[in-house]
């Protein structure tokens, strides 16, 4: 099974740089695949995939400094089904 570890946070005002360089300083441990995304708003979202159980006990980001964001991180679970044909 695969398993893909979603953390998204918004930066503080005008700390969106801050909080991207924070986020790539990240040990991530060994993920089969980690991807960094961003959107308006100074939003960061980070996906990484492990070959694992839904419920592994695997390594999560943790939370930013408090200044460094506008509001507490959201984290999501899900199983990945496959890619589907477009």
């Amino acid at each position: 099974m695969t398993v893909a570890l979603m953390w998204e946070a918004r930066a503080a005002d005008g700390r969106g740089a801050d909080l991207l360089a924070w986020v790539r300083e990240q040990p991530s441990g060994s993920p089969a695949r980690r991807e960094i995304l961003r959107a308006p708003g100074d939003r960061v979202l980070v996906i990484t995939w492990w070959d694992a159980p839904f419920d592994a006990d695997l390594p999560e980001l943790p939370d930013p400094e408090a200044e460094l964001v506008a509001r507490p991180v959201h984290r999501w679970r899900f199983e990945a089904l496959g890619p589907e044909p477009c």
